[in-house]
């Protein structure tokens, strides 16, 4: 089995569950701004998106006011942002492995403070490339090269953990591996043909 130098994470839906949180004040969006009611299986397919870019797909006026809305609706949602079962013990053994870890993300760096750091995550990975760090975002390589020269490690001695089908793309322009991390149960958009599929965090550790 091939052996990784390097893991690098997506970081919503792979790392940490924040689906409740961010779709419901969705729902609340659209009713607000569209008046039109959507369900949560309706909107489960934004959830892999950039915040601006789901607005602007919804045909929403004043993206940028109403994504600050938006964002002041998922920090108020009571039900936070939680690490899924099996995250901190699979990170914790590869740290002690010796395998370097990061994240490649979309969330902000605000965001990702309120939610990592609360959850006692960032400590595990030594590189975080995050939506302002970026010009393109995912599908684009573009996150996941900047990482692979952060890393100091080549695109075959790596791979990328995800649960979308942008995160799959973009490993595949990066040309590295991407498995895809099932455990989120957030619908793909696209079929894909990743190296590994994982439904549980503790499979990852065939990894090694």
């Amino acid at each position: 089995m091939k052996k990784y130098q390097a893991i690098i994470y997506d970081i919503d839906g792979t790392l940490i569950n924040t689906v409740d949180m961010n779709m419901y004040p969705l729902i609340r969006i659209i009713e607000e701004e569209l008046n039109v009611s959507y369900s949560f299986a309706d909107v489960l397919k934004f959830y892999p998106l950039p915040g601006l870019k789901v607005l602007e797909i919804l045909g929403i006026k004043d993206q940028n006011m109403v994504y600050e809305r938006w964002v002041r609706y998922v920090n108020e949602y009571p039900q936070k942002a939680s690490s899924y079962p099996g995250i901190k013990e699979m990170l914790t053994y590869f740290a002690n492995k010796g395998i370097k870890q990061a994240a490649v993300s979309a969330k902000t760096k605000k965001q990702y403070a309120i939610d990592m750091l609360a959850n006692d995550l960032d400590k595990y990975l030594q590189v975080k490339i995050l939506a302002e760090d970026v010009n393109k975002a995912k599908p684009d390589p573009e996150p996941l090269l900047k990482c692979l020269a952060a890393l100091q490690v080549s695109n075959d001695e790596v791979i990328y953990i995800g649960d979308a089908y942008s995160d799959y793309l973009a490993a595949s322009r990066a040309k590295i591996d991407f498995a895809h991390a099932r455990w989120a149960k957030i619908p793909l958009s696209a079929k894909i043909e990743p190296a590994y599929i994982f439904d549980d965090p503790k499979d990852m550790m065939v990894l090694l």
